[in-house]
């Protein structure tokens, strides 16, 4: 069996770095391709290094550009490599340009797509990222879904259940495990002094990128005038090169450089960011991926955001969107600084993404298609039957698998009555209501 993996930006490489550990550890053959379209210094082979994965097998070298431009470059380029390389399945991760071109390409040469982190939805179809991750569920054969709520996601949206496979999310994979790379290599032992700044007592580390917040006057001057009140914490801000120039287009640079506890530095590097994170009072975001590691991590976050495709963290009571209202933004973070009881709460909520073995278990998964040939893509050799779609309720102790098996059907929803359940194979449906499909 071979394994291809598109990489395309820092969060991916994050992310996947357990998986492609994983493959390494089981000796499976396997290929590393970037898109590079991050083409600094971070994202060099030295990433690669510092994470202890293999340098990539194959760059393309996209850069920047449009997304239709960068999409397309991209598409040629992992296009000339799949046909030479033929791997059984192509692994992408999460809601990149990377990932929808990689799933497409994929998909028109009938090989078998893995998405990793699939099902998330912000329901927000102006967010490029929206459309990548809707994109590349569509084409995909085996779907690696962090929590129960995403892959309700895909049966809402007619996905079988027998390709949904709840893994947990490698975020927490990721985060024990590169934790414990900065801790081998030095970086625990270094003062937080001397990696950033004087007097590091409860500090707040905010990220802002998004174009929504960034982009926009009133709300990036919102979010700065929330800050200014924040004055008891020492506020860490790696900056983007992008928001720090529009920053200053606005005027708003000089005034938020100027606050005597607001740190403007450079972009971290993602150790040392990690350790930052995790050595937190609070966090301060419009990452989506920064909003799973702090949940990871026990760090309280606000998400800088109107709504998210991680749910699941507002709902375990770890992060609260808070969009860029400054009266929010103050309200929930001074109850968290000054209110113990409710800040322990968050620092304590219950981690939807798993206990750390997503790696272990999605490879596992991989395997077992491999075995039973359900990697390979091909035409149907059998004429297509007629289906009815239908619902009912059950009164009677059968388990999914049995009911699929006795009824030759499909179950696609069940209603526990009061709430949706994945309709795992041994769940037992007595009393609870279900759509399905009876194949004729």
């Amino acid at each position: 069996m071979k394994i291809a993996t598109i990489l395309g930006t820092r969060p991916e490489i994050i992310k996947m770095a357990p998986i492609i550990d994983e493959i390494s550890k089981r000796g499976i053959d396997q290929i590393i391709l970037h898109t590079g379209q991050h083409y600094d210094k971070e994202m060099s082979d030295n990433f690669f290094c510092d994470l202890e994965i293999p340098t990539p097998d194959y760059n393309i070298h996209v850069g920047s550009g449009t997304h239709g431009k960068q999409t397309g470059l991209m598409m040629k380029g992992i296009e000339e490599v799949l046909i030479e390389e033929k791997p059984d399945i192509v692994l992408v991760q999460g809601d990149t340009n990377a990932v929808l071109a990689g799933a497409l390409v994929a998909s028109k040469l009938h090989i078998a797509i893995g998405h990793v982190e699939a099902g998330l939805r912000s329901f927000d179809m102006t967010m490029p990222e929206e459309i990548n991750r809707r994109a590349a569920d569509v084409t995909s054969t085996m779907y690696f879904i962090p929590t129960e709520q995403s892959a309700l996601n895909l049966l809402a949206e007619g996905f079988s259940h027998k390709n949904l496979i709840i893994t947990g999310n490698t975020v927490v994979d990721a985060c024990f495990r590169h934790l414990e790379i900065a801790k081998k290599r030095g970086f625990e032992e270094k003062s937080l002094e001397e990696l950033y700044i004087e007097n590091m007592n409860n500090i707040l580390t905010l990220t802002m990128h998004r174009a929504e917040n960034v982009d926009v006057k009133e709300r990036a001057a919102s979010i700065i005038s929330a800050l200014k009140e924040l004055s008891d914490m020492n506020i860490i801000f790696p900056i983007h090169p992008r928001t720090k120039h529009t920053l200053e287009s606005f005027g708003l640079f000089d005034e938020l450089n100027n606050l005597d506890h607001v740190h403007i530095v450079k972009p971290l590097g993602y150790l040392d960011f990690l350790l930052l994170t995790s050595k937190s009072t609070l966090i301060l975001t419009d990452s989506g991926g920064l909003q799973e590691e702090a949940i990871t991590l026990n760090v309280p976050v606000l998400t800088l955001r109107y709504n998210t495709e991680r749910p699941e963290t507002v709902t375990a009571g770890g992060n609260i969107l808070v969009g860029s209202d400054k009266e929010i933004i103050l309200e929930k973070a001074n109850k968290i600084l000054s209110d113990k009881e409710f800040a322990d709460q968050m620092r304590n909520a219950k981690n939807p993404y798993g206990v750390g073995n997503s790696a272990k278990l999605t490879v596992d998964a991989i395997q077992d298609y491999y075995k039973n040939g359900l990697l390979d893509i091909k035409a149907p050799e059998d004429i297509m039957g007629s289906f009815t779609r239908k619902m009912a309720s059950v009164d009677e102790d059968i388990t999914v698998a049995e009911f699929e098996g006795s009824h030759n059907s499909l179950i696609h929803m069940v209603f526990d009555g009061d709430k949706m359940r994945f309709p795992a194979d041994d769940l037992n449906l007595n009393g609870m209501m279900i759509t399905y499909d009876k194949r004729e």
